[in-house]
């Protein structure tokens, strides 16, 4: 019980820390435009994590161990899933004070082709409800429901006994006014292409010892590739290329108990705001770059300070008894001049044979608004394993819907035991009797001086 206590005072620890970082700018204070360094893409719902699980630890799970959501955040780490197959659906309310039609659903599967490799794919809508469109004088002209969609196919591989790689193509589809005009540009879908490339480590030390603790880390570098463009314009926006680093800690206690404690850090890959200015016409052109230069261009288009108000940390922390049940909790932390985000989050998990139930709620701890304040969201998740009994020896805990578990035969004769002839055996407690044989005549001796008589 001391290593849990010391464990949770870490923790907790840590997250009254975070909010001391706030020295940079006061709650309510207004930021100027010139000092204002909020980057913004197109599709920003591909940084939307919507797993549950995540949610209900400040978005965390770039190191957390695998599980049937854990594409989302780092696909590398799939390999390791204890699973053959599975599936998953999560859904997520946004504005929920507001309307009641805005939302985002996801549905993603996995299965093991070998045992170090690991095919998955994922599909995220994001609709934005009803909208209605109106001229300048107010009039309504017509009605439009804006969505947004993502296609993803991933491809994870065991590299050794503790290491993982994960490369990923996705595409990105976004309808957000179709039809309408802007500055006598005909708005159409956007459409975009891109990638991720990942890994993860994950080592476990003192197997035999009564507390065994677990050390993880991983990369995932996510949404590489074309830019995106609403108009017939030759400037396209960037969409949301992002680094980030995760790290965790897993202590198991005892056969029962465990408890984790993960951090992530994120930076978008994209150029600053105005941060490329032509000293001859004054013209900024930062979204003139193209989107592979602007990924190493980002790491230097502003002094050191305001880079690292660009980036985003979240630290969380999960506990579970006998694999079943969970709780967990977190916070997210954003400067004021990047964007200002930071909620906690807090999580249930429970699960049975083969279905887990993720719950999280979003908590401000600001003035500042956020979409998914006070909203509980949802992950359902399905895992199975071939054979349809838990497999001893392994991690295997699902059941398939049908028996299909290889049934014993019977035992047959051998060919060669059917073609020897038949042998007797004696039966027990018996001796082997042999043939009686007539013993040969003897001749008596007779006295001395007498001849031998022959019987007759």
């Amino acid at each position: 019980m001391s290593l849990l206590k010391r464990t949770l005072s870490i923790f907790c620890c840590c997250l009254i820390a975070i909010p001391a970082m706030k020295a940079q700018v006061a709650p309510g204070q207004v930021v100027s435009n010139a000092s204002q360094q909020v980057i913004t893409t197109a599709v920003p719902f591909l940084r939307i994590n919507p797993d549950a699980r995540a949610g209900g630890m400040g978005d965390i799970g770039i190191a957390t161990p695998a599980d049937g959501n854990g594409l989302y955040a780092n696909p590398a780490k799939m390999a390791f899933v204890d699973h053959d197959y599975g599936f998953a659906m999560s859904f997520s309310p946004w504005l929920k004070a507001l309307v009641n039609d805005i939302y985002l659903a996801s549905l993603n599967g996995y299965y093991k082709v070998k045992k170090e490799q690991v095919i998955s794919v994922s599909l995220r809508y994001f609709s934005l409800g009803n909208i209605q469109f109106t001229d300048a004088q107010g009039t309504n002209t017509q009605q439009f429901m804006p969505r947004e969609f993502a296609v993803d196919v991933h491809y994870s591989r065991i590299l050794g006994k503790y290491f993982a790689v994960a490369a990923s193509l996705r595409y990105v589809y976004s309808n957000l006014a179709s039809g309408q005009s802007v500055d006598g540009n005909l708005v159409k879908p956007g459409q975009a292409g891109s990638g991720d490339i990942s890994w993860y480590f994950h080592k476990t030390f003192n197997e035999t010892g009564p507390i065994q603790h677990t050390f993880s880390c991983g990369m995932n570098i996510s949404n590489i590739g074309s830019k995106m463009s609403y108009t017939s314009s030759v400037v396209k926006d960037f969409i949301p290329t992002n680094m980030g680093i995760g790290l965790g800690y897993t202590v198991d206690l005892d056969k029962h108990n465990s408890v984790g404690i993960y951090t992530d850090i994120n930076k978008l890959l994209v150029p600053s705001p105005n941060s490329r200015k032509d000293s001859a016409t004054g013209q900024y052109y930062w979204r003139e770059e193209s989107s592979i230069k602007g990924m190493f261009t980002s790491f230097g288009d502003a002094p050191v300070l305001t880079q690292l108000r660009e980036y985003t940390l979240s630290i969380g922390a999960e506990y579970y008894y006998n694999k079943q049940f969970g709780v967990r909790t977190g916070y997210f932390y954003e400067p004021y001049v990047a964007g200002g985000r930071q909620f906690l989050e807090a999580g249930l998990t429970v699960k049975y044979s083969i279905v887990a139930l993720h719950f999280s709620y979003l908590i401000p701890t600001t003035i500042l608004r956020n979409p998914l304040d006070n909203t509980l969201r949802f992950s359902l998740l399905f895992d199975f394993a071939k054979g349809g009994v838990k497999k001893s020896g392994e991690n295997y805990s699902g059941v398939s819907f049908i028996d299909d578990t290889p049934k014993k035969k019977k035992d047959e004769p051998k060919k060669d035991e059917q073609a020897a002839p038949a042998q007797t055996t004696p039966p027990a407690n018996t001796t082997p009797t042999q043939p009686q044989q007539t013993p040969p005549a003897q001749t008596q001796p007779t006295p001395d001086n007498t001849t031998p008589t022959t019987p007759k």
